[in-house]
Formats: C-alpha cells, structure tokens, sequence
C-alpha cells in the first residue's frame, strides 16, 4: 500500500504541478511563463517527487513508465495493475482539483482544453494524426530509455532524477505544439475527462497506445543491448 500511495501522490503532483503551470500560468498577461517554463514545471514534478517517495516505488507516476520497466526486466507484472489504478486515480484526483481551483475565477464559463492532449484540429500546432503517434512513440521510448539508463546499477548514484527531470523537460520542449505532450496515459486520461470538448475523449486512444507502445519496446531493447556486464 505505501507504493500504490507513493504512486498516487507522485502522479498527483505531476498532474498537478505540469498541467497547472500550463492552465494558470502558461499564457497569464505579461507574466506568463510560456512553453518553456510549462516545460521545466513537468520537469520539475517528476525531479521532486522522484527525490520525496521514488526509494518507496520506484517513481514511475505514469502507466507507460511501469509497463517499460517491466518490458526492461527491471519490475514485477503482478504490480502493473495496481500501480496503474494507483496512476490514474492520483492524476484524476489532480484535474479535479484543478478544475476546483480555475472554477472559481471570476468569469468562469469552461475550463477550455484543460492542457489536454490531441492531435489535427486539437493539436496546438494543427498536426496529424500519423505526426502526434511517431512522436509520442518516438519520445516515450527514449524517456525510457533515459529512465532505465540513469537507474541501472552501472550509473552514477544519486543522479537519476534528475536526468529523467531534464529528460522529460526537453521531451516538452520539443512536442507541446504536437499533441500538448502526453508520454503518459494517465495524464492525459485526467485532463481529456475535464476539458470541455468531448472530442478530446475520442482522441485518448492514441495517448495510451503510442507512449506504452514506445515505452515497451524502449524496455526491450534496454533490455538487450545495454543492461550487460
């Protein structure tokens, strides 16, 4: 149970921390923090709270990341589905709280996209569906292969979160005009079932099968090539 709370309050954050700075902040008059800055606050979750409770589960906060670790050897199938749950639960309960928080602002109509994730005319960038699917793969493969690298025993100790910290900041740099930047199911199932367009809902098919498929096959290939004495 500690691991399964570890894995809540991890992806609470993420969720909360990263689609936070972009709702509230993102674009806020004069002061607003832009791409860049939405960027290093997903950074930055994943960096904390990878410090605060990832010696108690690992710190995976996304479906994607655990199902990598397994594909790469490194965690045990009989903890995927609770861990999962744990995920998607944390980042909902995230949104929600959001939704709380921008709800009360004066002039409240709808919360808008909600930092959800899309693709053609949900993109931010207006890209396709065949473009948002190679680059959720493409960049969740080698978050877990930035993942995998920095904790194998070979690594520098100590030093892992924050390579998958600036991993994951560079990962949004590059692909917040593409989909939003997904590379975790569970953060985008939270902010599709808020935004106040359905059709981001129909969309979130993509946002589970490209990052796991990336991060499965990112497993494997760690898993062959590199995880050798």
């Amino acid at each position: 149970m500690k691991k399964l709370f570890a894995e809540f309050f991890g992806t609470f954050w993420l969720v909360f921390g990263g689609c936070g700075s972009a709702i509230f902040a993102a674009g806020f008059p004069e002061l607003g923090i832009g791409f860049v800055g939405v960027a290093l606050a997903f950074g930055l979750t994943v960096l904390t709270m990878a410090y605060a409770v990832g010696h108690i589960s690992g710190g995976h906060f996304n479906p994607a990341v655990s199902l990598g670790l397994w594909a790469g050897g490194k965690f045990d199938a009989k903890d995927l589905v609770g861990y999962i749950i744990a995920q998607l639960v944390g980042a909902v309960a995230a949104a929600g709280v959001l939704y709380l928080i921008i709800s009360g602002k004066s002039g409240f109509v709808d919360v808008g996209n909600f930092a959800a994730n899309g693709y053609d005319s949900l993109s931010p960038g207006g890209f396709s569906m065949t473009s948002a699917l190679v680059a959720e793969f493409v960049l969740t493969a080698f978050f877990l292969l930035i993942i995998l690298g920095s904790t194998n025993a070979r690594a520098p100790k100590g030093f892992a979160p924050i390579a998958i910290g600036l991993g994951l900041t560079l990962i949004h740099l590059i692909s917040i005009p593409i989909t939003n930047t997904s590379v975790n199911p569970a953060r985008s199932t939270s902010q599709a079932i808020f935004a106040t367009n359905g059709e981001f809902m129909s969309q979130l098919w993509l946002f589970w099968l490209a990052p796991i498929a990336g991060a499965i096959i990112a497993g494997f290939i760690h898993k062959a090539l590199f995880d050798k004495e």
